[in-house]
């Protein structure tokens, strides 16, 4: 099969990418799709790659269920306390509450990627025009075409080549494993301090080994970095205080740069824009990937309808207005997930007096106010449908 003879050319093969062939040729198996991934063939050299822990939504579980593609080791979240440092005001959300089996899911960025290579293999079998093509050079990609580009090319904050709109946030996630003296399992942990939230997360190692985001300035993460273990741990314990204990061990830290990056139009002509290519988030509410893989999902349901008809309905326009309409689709839910996120990020590393009040009497509604809560629990696991 020529390459002009594709319908869909997806470019990146992360896990929104992989997400998105994947539930394409689910739904209309003789899809012709080319999959363009600048990632190894080989799964093992992948096997020593990026273990950060990463948030998963319980909406994304059901929806990865759905290829089998949700992998084996995780750590579920079952209840969620949040507060602020040395000032008044908390929360706590637990899956009981919400009627639902977990709240959430920590899972490193590894294990989901493989497991979507793995998933998107078995699908593979029985899809005879598809073509996953391992790339080195742009100009391999330059020779490919197709009637619709879907990018997923993600990328981390600052090292994407656009920025059309976004805020810096002067803060750098420190992140890593932590062993602690007595956590609970199924626990996670969000506490706003003077310089940005920590979190501490479950993970699958189990219960004292727990997955930490410390969102700090630039140069207090990289001091932070440069700190023996244990000036590290007792720096982190003055922060986080004593509720679970001591702190321990710290192992694998490192650092991401933070910010907002965001398109305001996600498609133009036959072009579609998904995941991190469309916008980048701070991790605060752990919406990313999830947002993420809602954009995989929504598209790959029109692309399948649109390419799984006779050849002559597939022109450029039916090909223009589905992609209008996918983006159409996609703005309740990116608006409520990007302001959503944006608001957590400043509003919780701001130390003026009134917002700092204005903080405590928001977590206290969260708690006595139940209906409040169970809508942002809702948008967070489920985004805004």
């Amino acid at each position: 099969m020529s390459a002009t003879n594709f319908d869909i050319a997806i470019q990146g093969g992360g896990p929104v990418g992989l997400a998105c062939a994947a539930w394409c040729l689910q739904k209309f198996p003789e899809a012709k799709i080319v999959l363009l991934d600048r990632n190894p063939v080989d799964d093992a050299d992948l096997a020593a790659a990026d273990s950060r822990g990463i948030a998963l939504s319980h909406g994304s579980k059901l929806l990865l269920d759905t290829i089998n593609a949700w992998p084996t080791e995780c750590a579920d979240i079952h209840r969620v306390h949040v507060s602020q440092a040395g000032r008044f005001g908390r929360a706590l959300m637990t899956r009981e509450e919400l009627k639902q089996d977990a709240l959430g899911h920590i899972i490193r960025y590894r294990d989901i990627h493989l497991t979507l290579r793995k998933a998107l293999r078995a699908i593979q079998t029985k899809s005879p025009n598809f073509v996953w093509k391992h790339i080195d050079a742009q100009a391999d990609a330059l020779n490919i075409q197709a009637k619709c580009v879907v990018h997923a090319e993600g990328g981390l904050f600052k090292t994407q080549d656009w920025v059309e709109s976004g805020r810096d946030y002067e803060q750098s996630a420190l992140v890593g494993l932590v062993e602690v003296e007595n956590a609970a399992p199924y626990q996670a942990w969000e506490r706003f301090t003077s310089e940005g939230p920590l979190a501490v997360l479950p993970s699958h190692y189990g219960p004292n080994i727990l997955n930490l985001v410390w969102c700090v300035t630039p140069s207090s993460s990289q001091a932070r970095l440069a700190l023996s273990d244990s000036e590290f741990l007792k720096s982190l314990q003055a922060e986080f205080g004593s509720r679970i204990g001591q702190f321990l061990k710290i192992q694998d830290r490192r650092l991401y740069e933070l910010g907002l990056n965001y398109r305001k139009e996600i498609t133009q002509g036959n072009e579609v824009w998904i995941g991190n290519a469309a916008q980048t988030l701070h991790p605060v509410a752990g919406q990313g990937l999830n947002l993420g893989l809602r954009d995989a999902y929504l598209l790959a349901e029109k692309l399948s309808a649109l390419f799984s008809k006779p050849e002559d309905q597939k022109t450029p326009l039916a090909i223009e207005n589905t992609l209008q309409d996918y983006a159409q689709s996609r703005k309740a839910d990116r608006s409520a997930t990007i302001g959503l996120t944006d608001f957590m990020a400043r509003i919780f590393t701001s130390n003026l007096l009134p917002i700092v009040i204005g903080r405590g009497l928001a977590l206290s509604a969260l708690q006595w106010v139940p209906s409040v809560k169970t809508a942002l629990a809702r948008q967070m696991m489920f985004g805004r449908r």
